[in-house]
C-alpha cells in the first residue's frame, strides 16, 4: 500500500510541475507576442486597464439589466399599492360627499318646514316671506357648492350645514310653540267660574257628604240658573235632598253662615270679592268643601276677517292674579274705538265705580261697573254698550301678571304722567313718578296704573294713567320692529291674555301694519262723575262708594265715538310717531 501511495504522490507532483511549466511557457509566449508586436510595458498596462473598464461597463450594463428584470415585480407591487390607496381615497371622498349631500337634503327639508310654519303663522306680508325664502335658498346653495367643489372631505361645508340645520330646527320648533300659544290667546269665547259650598273654618266637615244633613243658605238674585244647576249637582254628590234656606242677597247669606243661622252656604266663587268688601274677615273665617266648575260661552258678533271696517274693543284689567278666563271684578274698563281707514283710535276710560245698570242682571237696580265683571266679560261689555249707545265686538282681558309680562316683553315703556307722586305698597310697588316722561318696567307700570290714593283726582286720575300706559303700549306695538317680534311677545304673554279676536283677524292687522306702516292717531277721554254712597245690586242693602255718572260727559263720549266711526281724525290726538 505504501508503494502505491508513493507512486501516486510522485505522479501528482509531476503533473503539478508540468502544469506550472506549461503556464510559464504560455506567459512567456504572450510576453514574446506583445514584444513582437512592439508593445512595451506601458502599453500592456493600458490594455489591461481598457479590458478592465470594458469588463466593468459590461458588468454594469448586465447588472442594470438584471436589476430591471429583478425590480419588475417590486414596481408592480408599488404601483398596485399606490393604485389601491388611490381607490381607497376615492371611496372615502365618495362617502364624504354622500354624507354632505344627505346633510344638504336635511337642510332643504328643514327649510321647507320653516317656510310652512311661517306661512301657517301668517303674520308677515308676502314680501317678507319672499325675502326669507330667498335667503334660505342662498344658504342651501352655499352648502351644496361647498360639497361639490370640495377637493377633500369638505368639513367646513358640513359644519356650516349642521349649524344651519340646528338653527332651522330651532326656528320651526319656536314657531310651532308660538302657534300653540296664539291658539290659547286668540279666539276665546269662554268665561269660567265655580259654584262652591263653604262652611266655617272650624267645621269638621271636609267633603259634601259630611255636610249632607246641614242647613244650606242660597240666593238666586245673581246667577239664578247657575245656582239651580249647582244645587242639583251638590244634591247628587251628597246623595240626598238638601235643606235649603233662600236669602235676598249675597251679603245676608254670608252673614247667616257667620252668625250660625245656616251651617253651609252655596254661592259663585267670583262673588267672593264682593263679600270681602263688606266682610273683610270672610275668607279667613270659611273653608271650601265642594267646587263645581262652570264654563259659559261668550256670545260674539261676527266681524269681517280683513279688519278694514271700524270696530270697538273692550279692554278689561282684572284686579287679580287668578286664571285669566275667570269671571271677576274688572278694575280697568277701557273701550278702544278703532278706524283702520282713518287710522284713528279713541280710548274711553270709565271709572270702576261708575253707577250703572247691568243688562239682564240687575234690572232697574244700579251697581258698580266693576261688579259687572263677576257675571262674566259679556255682562261688562253689555253694560258699556248700553252706557255709550254703541256696539262692542271684541274684548281683551289682562290681569296683574299679564300686564307685567306684556310691558317687559315690549322692553319697558316711556309713559307720560300729568303729575308727580309716589305710589304706595298697596299698588304693588313703591316707586317715584315724575311729571312728564318716565321709563317704566312691568312692575312699575302696574303700580302706576293701580295707584289712586296718592292722586288729588283719585280714581279719575288713575283712569288717565291707565290710558297713558295703553297709549305707550300702542305706540311701541305699532313699530315694524316690534311687530316683526310679535312671536316673542305672544309666547311671553300667552298665559295672561285672553281675547275673542280670531287668529285670522290679528294676522290681517299685523300684515297691514307691516305692509303700509301708517301713522296712527290716539285720542283719550275719560267719563266723569261725582262720588256718593248708594246701595248696589250685588252687595245687598249696605251703601257703597260709587261714582254718579255725569250725563254731559257721557253724551260727549257718544259724540266722539260716532265721529271716529264716521272716519274723522280728532284734533288733539297723539301720533304714534311722536
Amino acid at each position: 500500500m505504501k508503494q502505491k501511495t508513493n507512486r501516486s504522490n510522485k505522479r501528482n507532483r509531476g503533473s503539478r510541475e508540468n502544469a506550472n511549466i506549461n503556464m510559464r511557457n504560455v506567459n512567456n509566449n504572450r510576453e514574446v507576442s506583445r514584444r513582437s508586436k512592439g508593445k512595451n510595458r506601458y502599453s500592456y498596462e493600458e490594455d489591461r486597464r481598457n479590458s478592465s473598464k470594458y469588463y466593468e461597463e459590461d458588468h454594469y450594463k448586465e447588472d442594470v439589466r438584471k436589476m430591471k428584470k429583478s425590480s419588475g415585480p417590486k414596481r408592480k407591487e408599488e404601483d398596485y399599492g399606490k393604485h389601491k390607496r388611490k381607490r381607497r381615497g376615492r371611496r372615502k371622498n365618495l362617502v364624504s360627499k354622500t354624507i354632505g349631500y344627505l346633510l344638504a337634503i336635511v337642510q332643504f327639508v328643514l327649510s321647507v318646514v320653516l317656510v310652512v310654519n311661517v306661512l301657517f303663522f301668517n303674520m308677515l306680508p308676502m314680501t317678507y316671506v319672499g325675502v326669507a325664502i330667498g335667503i334660505l335658498v342662498i344658504l342651501l346653495g352655499i352648502t351644496l357648492l361647498s360639497q361639490i367643489l370640495a377637493k377633500g372631505k369638505g368639513m367646513a361645508g358640513k359644519i356650516f350645514c349642521i349649524i344651519m340645520c340646528i338653527v332651522l330646527a330651532a326656528g320651526s320648533f319656536y314657531l310651532g310653540k308660538v302657534n300653540a300659544a296664539a291658539g290659547k290667546i286668540f279666539g276665546s269665547n269662554k268665561s269660567t267660574s265655580a259654584i262652591v259650598v263653604a262652611v266655617k273654618a272650624e267645621d269638621k266637615a271636609e267633603k259634601i257628604k259630611d255636610a249632607a244633613h246641614y242647613k244650606f243658605g242660597i240666593q238666586y238674585s245673581a246667577y239664578g240658573d247657575q245656582m239651580r244647576t249647582g244645587l242639583s249637582k251638590i244634591e247628587n254628590e251628597a246623595g240626598e235632598t238638601l235643606d235649603v234656606q233662600e236669602y235676598n242677597n249675597l251679603i245676608d247669606e254670608a252673614n247667616a253662615l257667620l252668625d250660625g243661622e245656616v251651617q253651609a252656604i252655596i254661592y259663585n266663587s267670583s262673588q267672593t270679592s264682593i263679600i270681602q268688601e263688606q266682610i273683610p274677615e270672610f275668607e279667613k273665617s270659611i273653608k271650601i268643601i265642594y267646587t263645581h266648575n262652570i264654563v259659559v260661552e261668550v256670545q260674539n258678533e261676527v266681524v269681517d276677517s280683513d279688519m278694514t271696517e271700524p270696530f270697538t274693543v273692550y279692554l278689561s284689567g282684572m284686579d287679580t292674579y287668578n286664571e285669566i278666563s275667570s269671571a271677576d271684578r274688572s278694575d280697568v274698563n277701557i273701550i278702544a274705538v278703532v278706524n283702520p281707514q282713518s287710522h284713528q283710535i279713541l280710548l274711553v276710560t270709565t271709572p270702576r265705580d261708575y253707577y250703572v245698570t247691568i243688562p239682564n242682571i240687575s234690572g232697574r237696580q244700579r251697581d258698580k261697573l266693576t261688579h259687572a265683571g263677576i257675571y262674566g266679560i259679556d255682562a261688562s261689555m253689555a253694560t258699556l254698550e248700553q252706557l255709550y249707545d254703541t256696539d262692542i265686538q271684541f274684548f281683551g282681558r289682562v290681569n296683574f301678571t299679564s300686564l307685567i309680562n306684556i310691558v317687559d316683553a315690549l322692553g319697558g315703556l316711556e309713559v307720560i304722567s300729568d303729575e308727580e307722586f309716589d305710589t304706595g305698597w298697596e299698588s304693588g310697588a313703591e316707586i317715584h313718578v315724575n311729571e312728564g316722561s318716565n321709563y317704566l318696567d312691568g312692575t312699575s307700570a302696574l303700580a302706576f296704573c293701580r295707584e289712586r290714593h296718592a292722586l288729588a283726582d283719585g280714581d279719575n286720575a288713575r283712569g288717565r294713567h291707565q290710558q297713558a300706559v295703553i297709549t305707550a303700549m300702542i305706540k311701541k306695538m305699532m313699530s315694524p320692529a316690534m311687530l316683526r317680534g310679535a312671536t316673542e311677545i305672544i309666547d311671553s304673554v300667552s298665559d295672561g291674555v285672553d281675547t275673542n279676536f280670531s287668529m285670522e283677524q290679528i294676522q290681517s292687522l299685523i300684515k297691514t301694519q307691516l305692509r303700509k306702516n301708517p301713522e296712527w292717531h290716539i285720542y283719550s277721554v275719560a267719563a266723569e262723575g261725582y262720588g256718593d254712597k248708594q246701595t248696589c245690586y250685588s252687595s245687598g242693602n249696605t251703601p257703597l262708594y260709587v261714582t254718579i255718572p255725569n250725563e254731559q260727559s257721557v253724551a260727549n263720549i257718544i259724540d266722539l265715538i260716532n265721529r271716529v266711526e264716521a272716519g274723522e281724525v280728532l284734533d288733539g290726538s297723539t301720533n304714534t310717531s311722536e
